[in-house]
């Protein structure tokens, strides 16, 4: 009896992971994602001295940051050796990004909001030719921001990182908490959308495929949904999506997916997915 109930329970545990597969996205495994330093997002950062995945959260904000009044974190970005840490601030002061450079020194960068702009800084997403940053806000929108990539293609801490151009989507999007570059012309996006309304679902996976690679001059982006993220949990209630990234090196793509309830401490899940 106890081998058949063993077997029962591995049973499950795999059509679980089958029933996670979003799109042609097939699920690999999941990682269990620390709700205070890996709640918010990630990205893999390479460098010749090595390649780690980094993780942000809200106890990675720095008390030197958090003291000058940006007080949440997004999901971080990374490209040729530098990585980036997007916050936001409750008023309408500038946003910022924090930028560590492949020698392992931190600049910050601030931008100056457009009269238009929402105050949140969800994501960064670093361009493959690492000369553009992608950057979302909160709430419905059809666009998503673009300005040139601090430490690269701007380098000036004193001066404001200014917005560049737009990525103006063809359908709005809701709730997006994190965009990562597959190609120079395909983005996938992280929804935390509540209320299914746009596309069907809710918390979907999203491609974005642009008509040219971003760059000074708005583009214009195509969206699909690939289906909904992973709501996989001990507790019932609701999910929240988090950051994604894409890793180049081995074609995976991961999310984090934070649980309902008092299981948000112990079972919520960085997914691993391959196509």
């Amino acid at each position: 009896m106890r081998v058949l109930a063993v077997t029962a329970v591995l049973m499950l545990a795999f059509a679980g992971l089958a029933s996670a597969d979003v799109g042609p996205w097939r699920t690999i495994g999941s990682d269990v994602a620390r709700p205070l330093d890996e709640s918010q997002g990630l990205a893999v950062v390479e460098r010749p001295s090595g390649t780690v995945v980094r993780y942000t959260g809200i106890g990675t904000i720095p008390a030197s940051v958090s003291s000058r009044g940006w007080n949440h974190v997004g999901d971080p970005g990374a490209g040729r050796g530098y990585y980036v840490e997007p916050y936001q601030r409750d008023d309408r002061g500038a946003k910022l990004f924090r930028v560590e450079a492949p020698d392992g020194t931190w600049t910050e960068y601030q931008h100056a909001l457009e009269s238009w702009e929402a105050n949140n800084n969800s994501f960064a997403a670093v361009s493959p030719d690492g000369r553009w940053l992608v950057a979302g806000e909160w709430g419905t929108m059809s666009r998503l921001l673009v300005h040139p990539m601090p430490g690269i293609a701007h380098t000036n801490p004193s001066a404001n990182l200014p917005y560049a151009s737009a990525i103006r989507l063809d359908r709005p999007v809701r709730d997006v908490q994190g965009c990562d570059f597959v190609t120079a012309t395909q983005l996938l996006c992280s929804s935390d959308d509540p209320a299914g309304t746009l596309f069907g679902t809710t918390k979907p996976l999203l491609q974005v495929d642009l008509a040219a690679p971003v760059g000074a001059a708005d583009v214009t982006g195509r969206v699909t949904s690939l289906g909904q993220l992973p709501l996989q949990s001990g507790c019932s209630g609701n999910f929240e999506v988090e950051g994604i990234d894409y890793d180049e090196r081995d074609g995976t793509l991961r999310v984090v997916v934070l649980s309902p309830s008092i299981c948000l401490l112990f079972d919520s899940k960085t997914w691993r997915f391959r196509r």
